[in-house]
């Protein structure tokens, strides 16, 4: 048998099995969910684990957190809630050129901490044309007039990739991580732990966008009243606020309280929540209460039918990625690879911190976000037992990175969606991709290094 790194039998199988399933992740040979699927048959056949031990992973509870998520997202989003949202703070924030940028940074970012950032970047997107559109019209004879519909593209991409990091729901990175420490570990990463770290680093990221953007593609437009009165129209179009925007806007101010202040409710002794039970219980709301609306007064807020939109495979390739990580563990992959690395950093934690961030950053530019943390995870948790380091330590810095990716349309779906527009070039995304990629380098090295010990003894 051919062991050219000297692992034994049982343990090649188990590497061969992940090298497959990330050589098809990177290259996307098979759809992702589908390769998550492999150790359901490879893992009994080859003789890994029973079929009970592959499949159990797949309904860890944290992947009810992220599907609880994602049901509340599709009641905001059927609602038109979000869009309300979003255009409210653009007419707050006002109308001329850096005050409509701000605004859609503002809102695209809000919006990203609960919804996926495909879904924001999806429903911004024509609000923006909207935007661009009169701008253009008004503005003709601007000769930076096309520095403006750059800025508003890279907003929203980057503003929903950056929102997403402030929660523990706001982008699949993050709960892929969590899932992993929860299966490992045994540690529960809560919503307001996450918060701590994730929410400070995300909003001085948008605010960094923005000064950001208005530096390298200026464009001076003067407040309009017809901008004042696109905004007003997409606002009146949609009316008073229904009784369904009410109700869906009530029982997810009740879920995200519960989150935020779980811990202190469990203090109390009367009853025992975590994160995955209060975001199936807010789901469960979404499809329990009737929505109110005249036309159908047997509606619920959510019927099964519209989960048909829901990104049942993220789902899927959670479980994949846990099968795989517990699978190396268990064969030492994981101990081997941790060991061989921290030997070229020593025990310097400050260098291991940004060597990981600067990795992970640049690695998820050409792959998928939610791999490359299913398949590094591990890795640098086995970096961090091995030089006696806490895990949070090497895993926060190397998830935040992953959802920061800026240069690339490939590195995330938000990227991809804004350069098919045909507003931007190549050259504009690299240019300002690098730029917030190392701004968001320097943030998450000193989240990690200062907020990330504080916040994680709330464990």
């Amino acid at each position: 048998m051919i062991d050219p790194f000297k692992l034994g039998y049982d343990a090649n199988k188990v590497f061969a099995v992940a090298i497959l399933m990330i050589s098809w992740w990177i290259t996307e040979a098979l759809p992702m969910p589908a390769v998550s699927l492999i150790p359901l048959v490879l893992f009994p056949l080859m003789g890994i684990a029973k079929i009970s031990e592959a499949a159990a992973p797949y309904a860890n509870e944290v992947v009810f957190l992220f599907m609880g998520g994602f049901m509340i997202g599709l009641a905001i989003e059927k609602w038109s809630l979000h869009k309300r949202i979003a255009l409210s703070i653009v007419q707050f924030t006002g109308t001329n050129g850096n005050r409509i940028l701000l605004g859609f940074i503002l809102a695209t970012g809000f919006i990203s901490m609960w919804l996926s950032n495909t879904a924001t970047t999806m429903m911004m997107l024509p609000i923006a044309a909207s935007v661009i559109s009169v701008v253009v019209a008004k503005n003709d004879h601007n000769p930076q007039l096309r520095h403006f519909a750059v800025c508003m593209m890279l907003a929203i991409a980057y503003a929903s990739n950056f929102g997403g990091i402030a929660t523990l729901i706001g982008t699949p990175p993050n709960v892929a991580y969590a899932s992993f420490m929860s299966k490992q570990f045994n540690y529960d990463i809560s919503f307001s732990a996450w918060m701590l770290i994730g929410f400070p680093v995300s909003m001085v990221l948008l605010f960094s966008l923005y000064f950001v953007l208005i530096w390298m593609f200026p464009s001076k437009i003067d407040s309009n009243e017809e901008m004042r009165l696109l905004i007003k129209n997409e606002l009146n179009s949609l009316g008073p606020m229904s009784v369904p925007e009410k109700r869906v806007m009530f029982i997810f101010l009740i879920t995200a309280t519960l989150w935020i202040t779980r811990d202190l409710i469990n203090k109390l002794g009367i009853v025992k929540l975590d994160d995955n039970m209060i975001a199936v219980f807010g789901a469960l709301l979404m499809f329990i209460v009737p929505a109110g609306n005249s036309a159908k007064q047997s509606e619920r807020i959510l019927v099964w039918s519209d989960t048909a939109k829901m990104a049942w495979g993220i789902l899927l390739l959670f479980g994949g990625g846990i099968t795989l990580a517990s699978a190396l563990e268990k064969a030492g992959l994981i101990k081997i690879l941790g060991t061989w690395l921290s030997g070229f950093s020593g025990s310097s934690i400050v260098v291991l911190v940004i060597a990981i961030t600067v990795l992970s950053i640049f690695i998820s530019e050409v792959m998928s976000n939610v791999a490359q943390v299913i398949v590094f995870a591990p890795v640098v948790t086995g970096i961090a037992t091995a030089i006696g380091a806490d895990p949070f330590m090497l895993g926060i810095p190397m998830t935040l990175a992953a959802s920061c990716a800026s240069m690339m349309p490939m590195g995330t779906p938000p990227n991809a969606i804004v350069f098919s527009s045909g507003h931007l070039k190549l050259s504009e995304m690299v240019k300002a991709g690098l730029v917030m990629n190392l701004i968001s380098i320097f943030l998450i090295v000193l989240a990690s290094l200062f907020i990330v010990p504080w916040a994680m003894k709330l464990l």
